[in-house]
């Protein structure tokens, strides 16, 4: 219970905390299902607590969706309340690339490969790095 004190977890990740602690496998698996039945472990809160923490800072689609894959979510559930394309990513990235590079757009090419080897490693798509850097295709 200390586990789902702190944060939300995915049903994934809690039964890998069990089997690291010495639970036995069994056990760890139903104590993971019963949790889930009684809405103490869920995966669709987990992943929208996850997604909100990480865009508040700063991190985009592909790195969000990279760690809800690493801590177990299926990527159907991934893909429902992930949308990689959406509008939304354009403000942040936006706000991510002001907040790092100030106001001013990239004025040489290796100006312009640094900021979008940043917005990169901060999981933007190619498309929606190009869209804040190119300044006649901002929408």
């Amino acid at each position: 219970m200390q586990y789902l004190a702190r944060r939300e977890h995915s049903r994934r990740e809690l039964h890998d905390k069990l089997l690291k602690k010495g639970c036995d496998e069994a056990i760890a698996t139903e104590t993971v299902k019963r949790l889930e039945q009684e809405r103490l472990v869920s995966d669709d809160r987990f992943m929208e607590s996850l997604i909100q923490a990480r865009r508040s800072r700063g991190y985009g689609p592909l790195r969000i969706q990279k760690e809800l894959q690493d801590k177990g979510v299926t990527a159907e559930a991934i893909e429902r309340w992930l949308d990689v394309s959406g509008r939304e990513w354009l403000e942040d990235i936006r706000r991510v690339q002001r907040k790092k590079f100030g106001a001013r757009l990239p004025r040489s090419f290796t100006e312009r490969a640094r900021q979008a080897r940043f917005l990169q490693y901060r999981g933007f798509t190619y498309d929606q790095i190009q869209k804040v850097l190119n300044p006649h295709g901002q929408d």
